[in-house]
């Protein structure tokens, strides 16, 4: 199948299955004579993987180390865990994070007046301070 087809079935644009190609996270498929790619079903399972991966939040590297525990008939599933686990809690750091930033900014809004003079908190908070 060609890239536009492989990107149906996976669910992955074509510009990111070609930066998945050019870091080495899928192998360059072969070229029909035509010089179109040539994808084939283990592509699109493998872009499917990467995909699943991604939207858990595991960075390039780690999809890596995944694909790696992937193609490994005898690895240690205490392996994969140990993965989803530091994924799991890094997850967990960033929310902390987001919902700080979330209430620092629910309360520079409530120090807003939000009407037609140019004084703003936030406007002065942010040429200031971030926390």
């Amino acid at each position: 199948m060609n890239i536009g087809e492989a990107s149906k079935k996976s669910g992955v644009s074509q510009r990111m299955i070609r930066h998945y190609e050019g870091i080495g996270l899928i192998p360059l498929p072969p070229r029909r004579d035509s010089g179109y790619r040539d994808y084939g079903e283990a592509d699109v399972h493998r872009l499917r993987f990467i995909a699943n991966a991604r939207d858990l939040g595991f960075g390039i590297d780690e999809i890596r180390t995944l694909l790696a525990l992937w193609s490994d008939r005898e690895r240690s599933s205490a392996d994969v865990k140990r993965l989803a686990l530091q994924q799991a809690e890094a997850l967990g750091e960033k929310a902390k994070a987001i919902e700080a930033m979330r209430r620092t900014l629910i309360h520079l809004a409530k120090g807003c007046q939000g009407d037609s003079r140019p004084e703003c908190p936030i406007i002065d908070a942010l040429a200031t301070r971030i926390h």
